[in-house]
């Protein structure tokens, strides 16, 4: 699996969530579900904090692109409380994201240079940017969980946005022209005599 593959099934599996979250009452993606001392405390909050890093990390460090989309939706990442904005707002801001992700990608940058983590110290760790790619993917999974758990806790039943739903299955050679009912032998349901 590549970084590209990888990332165009993230960006269709967030569209899908995108549409399921749209369908729910405003009350609960804003509800306060996860306990005190933690930055993020509701659906909206985890959506926010998932676009905020992609933005930090691929279009603000590894590209160098200054403070990356989030200068045009100006909000408190380290605690985002994103019950202020809409919905509406946070797919926008994560959607000019991932066509910004998106267009990268269809540049073949070379994913093995190495890209300093924090651009203005010179004894900065370094990563490549397919190390840096998957950071962001993965931990996008990681919340993407995190949100569809909170969502079934409120009674609602989130799609299904597994990587198989996406991936578009190959036909092998030997079942290729092959009807599944033509493969079958009529004896081997035949009741005992």
């Amino acid at each position: 699996m590549n970084v590209p593959e990888y990332y165009a099934y993230l960006a269709a599996s967030r569209a899908q969530l995108w549409d399921f979250l749209r369908a729910l009452p405003p009350e609960d993606l804003d509800r306060d579900v996860i306990g005190p001392g933690d930055r993020f405390h509701s659906v909206k909050d985890l959506l926010l904090h998932v676009s905020d890093v992609e933005d930090h990390w691929i279009h603000a460090v590894a590209r160098g692109d200054g403070v990356g989309v989030a200068q045009r939706y100006p909000h408190d990442w380290v605690r985002p409380q994103a019950g202020q904005y809409s919905l509406a707002w946070i797919i926008d801001y994560g959607r000019e994201i991932g066509e910004m992700t998106q267009r990268y990608l269809g540049t073949a940058p070379d994913l093995s240079r190495r890209v300093k983590l924090v651009h203005d110290d010179p004894e900065s760790d370094t990563v490549t940017l397919e190390q840096l790619f998957w950071h962001v993917m993965t931990h996008e999974v990681r919340h993407v969980a995190q949100i569809t758990l909170l969502v079934r806790q409120q009674g609602h039943t989130p799609p299904w946005l597994d990587y198989l739903r996406f991936a578009r299955p190959q036909v092998t050679p030997s079942a290729a022209g092959t009807d599944f009912a033509d493969s079958l032998d009529p004896e081997d349901f035949t009741a005992p005599e």
